[in-house]
């Protein structure tokens, strides 16, 4: 009876041995993975108009995927990054398009001067402000103004307020030379919010405004935020705009012309993190510097590989920034492997992981065992006094 239990027991070290090591072939990163060129999980992939679950194929990381990806590089970035693909629509920018001249509304204040005539120009005394002296345009759009009256100044250009006042004044001052105009914007502003220096209103003022001049006005952008992720809200819609593509590939369509009551939101940086997990030395998430990055510097800056515990046979990238996810593999076993790792850009929420060896996969398995061989192996030899020593 004593020679069967450790009969028993070894045939269960035995089957814990096998397991152990079919344990081995399940994971990501085994030669298994890489043969069937195609992921062991079902990811939800776009097909028209459905998400539906499909394994996603698995593209190595050579010379021919580096020129594939140069060659179909866009120009400039077309689709909104953080964004959904409802809200994040096209610039609506139409470089030949011509502003028009400002035109008035409630709360401006504008100056009329008539020559020869101060009495009519500066009525209160020449020693006022153009804002204190000015004609404020009454919430009707209206003025008033003496031999003239009551006159409709909203919707309309200087230039066509100073043919109408013109007109009423002839009746009373002959060849009347007079001119208009605005001393304060304060009818149309843009609001600026997110990662700039100064978030607030801008006021509209003759000189048209754009995206990066409302920008510039609220003291620039701020250390956190991102260039690429400029979020203009206008009429129940948004849009991005990207401005890291002018400022680098002079897309300058992408410098949108604002119109009253536009929101213009900078976004920060927190989106464009990389992750690289497993055996590195220095795991975790980074933040992309203006969303420029590839995997030979994430790799070197999570410490590179850990020497005694990784494969660098088995170092992949995993891709989900768009409807249709990607996942790429490196055999970093040589040295120049590197050269192929610093030619492959990643791309914000790219995921890099690194495998274990064989060596220590197993030898975790084993750690695992252990502790069970040693508590059944202690239990095989202890006696029982109450069953007569009998173990």
């Amino acid at each position: 009876m004593s020679d069967i239990r450790p009969m028993a027991l070894r045939a269960v070290m035995t089957a814990l041995v096998v397991c152990g090591m079919t344990a081995c072939a399940i994971s990501p990163g085994n030669p298994s993975y890489s043969s069937r060129d195609q992921s062991d999980n079902k990811i939800p992939v776009k097909k028209g108009d459905e998400v539906v679950p499909e394994n996603v194929k698995v593209r190595q990381i050579n010379s021919e995927l580096i020129i594939d990806m140069y060659k179909s590089a866009r120009p400039f970035r077309e689709v909104g990054v953080g964004a959904s693909k409802e809200t994040a629509k096209a610039t609506p920018v139409d470089p030949a398009a011509k502003v028009g001249d400002y035109k008035l509304g409630p709360g401006d204040i504008i100056t009329i001067i008539v020559w020869d005539h101060p009495e009519l120009t500066t009525p209160a005394g020449s020693f006022r402000t153009a804002e204190q002296a000015g004609t404020v345009v009454s919430e009707d759009g209206t003025i008033f103004y003496p031999y003239a009256g009551v006159l409709k100044v909203a919707g309309r250009t200087t230039r066509e307020v100073r043919d109408a006042l013109a007109a009423k004044l002839a009746k009373f001052i002959e060849k009347v030379q007079l001119d208009v105009r605005v001393a304060v914007y304060r009818s149309k502003r843009v609001y600026v919010v997110g990662e700039v220096n100064r978030p607030g209103n801008q006021e509209i003022t003759d000189i048209p405004m754009t995206v990066l001049e409302a920008v510039n006005r609220a003291g620039g952008f701020s250390t956190e935020a991102d260039f690429s992720r400029v979020l203009l809200t206008r009429k129940g819609s948004t849009y991005r705009v990207d401005i890291q593509a002018m400022y680098e590939e002079g897309a300058t369509e992408q410098n949108a012309m604002l119109e009253p009551g536009d929101i213009v939101n900078v976004l920060d940086r927190s989106y464009n993190k990389i992750f690289v997990l497993g055996e590195v030395l220095k795991p975790g998430s980074m933040l992309m510097n203006k969303k420029r990055s590839t995997l030979a510097e994430a790799l070197g800056d999570a410490g590179y590989i850990n020497q005694e515990k990784a494969s660098p046979r088995w170092i992949y990238v995993m891709r989900s920034d768009d409807d249709t996810p990607e996942l790429f593999h490196l055999d970093g076993r040589s040295p120049d492997a590197m050269l192929l790792a610093d030619r492959f850009p990643l791309k914000p929420r790219d995921i890099v992981y690194v495998d274990a060896s064989d060596l220590i996969r197993w030898n975790r398995v084993i750690s695992n065992i252990l502790p069970t061989s040693q508590m059944l192996n202690l239990t095989s030899g202890t006696k029982y006094p109450l069953f007569g020593g009998r173990q």
